[in-house]
């Protein structure tokens, strides 16, 4: 057997660390530190110091993950609202090995069917796993219902529950008119259900089997059968839990490190006093602040079984909102957000994690929630914050915004007409929710007069994917394609877990040898290039 090719130079130390599918062995020789595929032979006067196995980026995370959702890899995008996730996102992810969630919360009903309709379309026959996110909506729970019900007529078989904070009847009803004895006497749960959570609270519900209450009475309108509705007893509600730390759009900003292992300390706990007779344990993955191939390196050490992306999908060329968008976030730096109140449950005091960066948007909205405290009606505000609202916030007058609040509430809300019109307080909070949703609809159609109203979600890690791409084939916003992003932070991630590893055997390398390498702008490489495996055809070390 001959030698194994020993690479000293920094260029042929990241040759063999970047040989994803291939061991590693690091070696001394003569003070000199080297890497090679194989081990150094006896008597070759080389000293081995660490070894790692492969390590393609298709073995990161859960494999239960991979081969229960039917994808290539342990990654999950997010589904950003109002179509955000777009099909054409959700499409390019799931042909390339990904799950993905089309953004279904705030769109009309029939534009989330006719997106189901074509994801169904395109993907069925290739048998590419997509899902779709529901949003708990406790102020329209019809919205609910006919998203699951648009889910269930179209066949989708993931969803991606967010913001509850109950279980409601209707996402009760999808995972359990998905349960099924298979063969062996276990269950099998064709309807799978990955909820977003950042409380150990609302982790414990979907931990647990459904509510048997809830069960009952579904079985009663004959929503599900007599054996689903036994089936869910031995079945919790979720398979997969995602902890949502900071983040882009509504979050409440929980550092990854900690929330992570309380929820895995809290699924292993419930496990040990509640053991379910079939199938695998909830599995738990982390969301938030994942921009880098390090940070996702950290959530898989971390016990993350999965991790999901958020603001770098928006940045990307499928995503579905607007060029002038994707050139502001190409520009983010991680310190470019803010917090400001959401339009929904404005009252309430809920905020969502935006932009500030060539956008007005937070200091108009944080204007909005004083003068709600502050005042108890349009009437009741002075002369000059009247005037700075219509000419620099609303841009129309106060009575236009008014009549047209009223126009959406007998449309959509009819009930709540009588209390818009006795209700001075409500009514304002009907104007400023106004500004507040249509801000999220001028950036995402690219409004380019009122660009400097809009709400672009964002969390800290588009900044920090934005110094990683800088002077890469990422770099450009016309670049940032789908596939190509998520490729790319997972095999850096890879990368970086091997490189993680040998250092925790006390291995140094020399500088430029341990970082994962982008291709230069020159050498953009389309998404579509890309084969069977999964892996790039060009464009990756």
């Amino acid at each position: 057997m001959t030698a194994p090719a020993v690479r000293h130079d920094t260029e042929g130390l990241y040759e063999v660390l970047a040989a994803l599918d291939r061991p590693c062995y690091i070696v001394d020789r003569a003070g000199r530190v080297g890497a090679a595929h194989r081990p150094p032979a006896p008597g070759s006067g080389a000293e081995l110091l660490a070894a790692a196995g492969p390590l393609p980026p298709g073995r990161l995370g859960s494999a239960d993950f991979r081969r229960d959702h039917g994808v290539r890899y342990a990654h999950m995008a997010g589904a950003m609202a109002g179509g955000i996730a777009s099909v054409e996102l959700v499409a390019a992810l799931a042909r390339a090995g990904h799950l993905a969630a089309f953004g279904s919360a705030g769109l009309p009903e029939e534009r989330v069917e006719t997106a189901l309709a074509r994801l169904a379309a395109e993907l069925g026959p290739a048998g590419a796993p997509f899902g779709c996110n529901l949003i708990h909506n406790p102020l329209a729970p019809a919205t609910e219902r006919a998203c699951v019900d648009a889910c269930l007529r179209h066949g989708v078989r993931c969803l991606e529950a967010s913001a509850f904070v109950q279980l409601t009847p209707d996402l009760v009803r999808y995972r359990v008119a998905g349960l099924r004895r298979d063969a062996a006497g276990g269950v099998r749960a064709e309807h799978r259900v990955v909820a977003k959570v950042s409380h150990a609270r609302i982790a414990e519900l979907f931990l647990r089997p459904a509510p048997r209450e809830i069960v009952e009475e579904l079985r009663a309108a004959g929503r599900v059968t007599a054996e689903q509705a036994e089936l869910a007893r031995a079945v919790p509600m979720a398979d997969d839990i995602t902890a949502e730390a900071d983040s882009g759009g509504h979050t409440d900003r929980r550092p990854l490190a900690v929330l992570l292992p309380a929820l895995l300390a809290l699924r292993d706990r419930l496990a040990r006093e509640h053991p379910h007779p079939h199938g695998t344990p909830v599995r738990i993955g982390a969301a938030g602040g994942l921009g880098t191939p390090h940070a996702l390196a950290a959530a898989f050490a971390l016990g993350a079984a999965y991790v999901v992306t958020g603001s770098v999908n928006q940045a990307t060329t499928e995503a579905g909102t607007s060029a002038g968008v994707k050139r502001l976030l190409a520009r983010a730096d991680a310190t470019d957000c803010a917090m400001a109140p959401a339009a929904d449950m404005f009252e309430q005091g809920a905020q969502v994690q935006v932009l500030t960066r060539g956008t007005l948007f937070a200091g108009h909205a944080a204007r909005l929630r004083r003068l709600h405290e502050r005042y108890d009606s349009l009437e009741a505000l002075p002369a000059e914050e009247r005037r700075r609202l219509q000419e620099s916030v609303l841009r129309r007058p106060l009575e236009e915004v008014v009549d047209e609040c009223r126009g959406y509430l007998k449309a959509h809300h009819p009930d709540e007409l009588p209390r818009a019109e006795r209700d001075a307080k409500f009514r304002m909070a009907l104007v400023f929710r106004w500004y507040l949703a249509m801000a999220s609809r001028w950036a995402t159609s690219g409004r380019s007069e009122r660009s400097g109203d809009w709400q672009i979600w964002c969390g800290p890690a588009m900044g920090a994917f934005n110094a990683w791409t800088a002077g890469s084939a990422l770099a450009a916003p016309e670049e940032r394609h789908a596939a190509a992003v998520s490729r790319h932070l997972l095999r850096g991630a890879a990368f970086h877990a091997r490189v993680g590893q040998l250092r925790l055997s006390g291995v140094r390398f020399p500088a430029g040898c341990a970082e994962y390498r982008l291709p230069p702008a020159a050498a953009a490489v389309p998404a579509a290039r890309e084969d069977v495996t999964g892996q790039a055809a060009a464009g990756c070390p």
